[in-house]
């Protein structure tokens, strides 16, 4: 285990523990993202390269666009930030973080850092995604963080199986759920502490994680560190930052985070028709199927007549991408795509598709198909929260 100032120095942030109470963003440029009142600055912060800042306090940050085309890994320096609370744990020092396991388990754990490492690990290749992921798109236009497609991220997990951790405090009988919350936390005493719960099932499934390592180096600090929760397959709020405390529980948890915030309609789509309320919601939960082309820009122009590389990527809840097809005519005809290597079923899929056009204007239309056969809508499926959107996208291109 190295000693907290090489931790810091190595994860680029001796500098906020030597009088800084917060990392400073510098503006560089500007983006517009598609759709109304879409002008966002471009900012660095310590630890990532420029990104779109939604805000400031907490920070906020979507990946810009063109990352994507790079690879199905999303580097560490541009993966996206979200937070609720502002009270963010910028000074802490990982010799000193302690895991708390509690509640209804035989024994009570407090777990260092050092403790953690030195358990067997595992790695898993998994999409984070924000559940606002491309809610400025939505029409009509819902509250919340106006995102564009960028609040999402494929990385290479590393840590200890939660399973691992809640067999070692040892569940108890009639245990129902299990909490998670984290060191960041609320400016006023009325805003209700971030703290989320999965089922006890799921819990102990193998596969949530408590990671320590993203993509072969420490969690970034804006992305958890020094632990955060992995739960893959699932929207992103329920992976939570700087994980301190678990909690175990009889009862069906009803934080505000669980009971009255991230809520979806209870229908077949998460989906209603527009303008109106819910009859019932339950929790989002896990990802709806989606692609995207990542090379061509809409309004590209191309050249006609001559082979043209389309690239892109595709991910679903767990349930892994059977096929990915592009279509050229609107929808009339679809052409399979190439897969990409499949670095496993929670991962960004790529894929590749020639295409010659002739001249004029084409929508091009990406889809995906999972492998239980569940797939993209042609149009947008609308919810008052701006959550799940997976309509077919569609990049406009030039021929000429």
């Amino acid at each position: 285990m190295i000693d907290r100032r090489e931790l810091l120095k190595r994860t680029g942030l001796l500098a906020l523990t030597a009088g800084f109470s917060a990392p400073q963003a510098y503006a560089l440029d500007t983006v517009t993202l598609p759709f109304d009142n879409g002008e966002r600055p471009l900012v660095r912060y310590p630890q990532k390269r420029p990104m779109i800042g939604l805000t400031s306090r907490p920070p906020q940050l979507e990946t810009p666009f063109s990352v994507f085309d790079g690879g199905p890994i999303t580097p560490n320096n541009a993966f996206f930030v979200r937070y609720h609370l502002a009270n963010i744990p910028y000074n802490l020092d990982p010799d000193k973080f302690t895991l708390q396991i509690k509640g209804k388990v035989d024994r009570p754990l407090k777990l260092s850092l050092k403790d953690i490492r030195k358990m067997p690990a595992t790695e898993l290749v998994a999409v984070a995604q924000c559940s606002g992921n491309s809610r400025g798109l939505f029409d009509p236009r819902v509250a919340g963080g106006q995102l564009g497609n960028g609040a999402m991220g494929n990385a290479r997990w590393r840590g200890v199986p939660l399973k691992s951790v809640l067999d070692m405090a040892g569940v108890q009988a009639g245990s129902k759920q299990v909490t998670f919350n984290g060191m960041d936390g609320p400016v006023m005493e009325t805003t209700p502490d971030f703290v989320k719960a999965l089922d006890i099932d799921h819990a102990r499934d193998g596969e949530v994680m408590l990671a320590y390592g993203m993509n072969g180096e420490d969690l970034p600090l804006l992305n958890g560190f020094p632990l955060r929760l992995v739960v893959p397959g699932y929207y992103g709020t329920y992976w939570v930052k700087h994980l301190n405390e678990i909690t175990v529980v009889d009862n069906v948890f009803d934080g505000f985070w669980m009971k009255t915030a991230y809520r979806i309609p209870d229908t077949p789509c998460g989906c209603i028709e527009p303008g109106t309320a819910p009859k019932a919601t339950i929790p989002i939960n896990r990802f709806t199927v989606r692609s995207f082309i990542t090379n061509v820009a809409n309004n590209a122009h191309v050249k006609a007549r001559s082979p043209v590389i389309l690239k892109g990527i595709a991910f679903d809840g767990g349930k892994g991408i059977k096929e990915v097809a592009v279509s050229t005519d609107n929808g009339a005809s679809w052409t399979p795509a190439r897969l990409g290597r499949d670095l496993g079923r929670y991962s960004f899929r790529e894929w590749k598709l020639p295409i010659k056009l002739n001249p004029g204007n084409y929508d091009l239309r990406v889809r995906a198909t999972n492998n239980a056969g569940d797939t993209q809508p042609m149009e947008p499926r609308w919810n008052p929260a701006g959550y799940l959107r997976n309509v077919v996208e569609t990049v406009r291109v030039i021929a000429a």
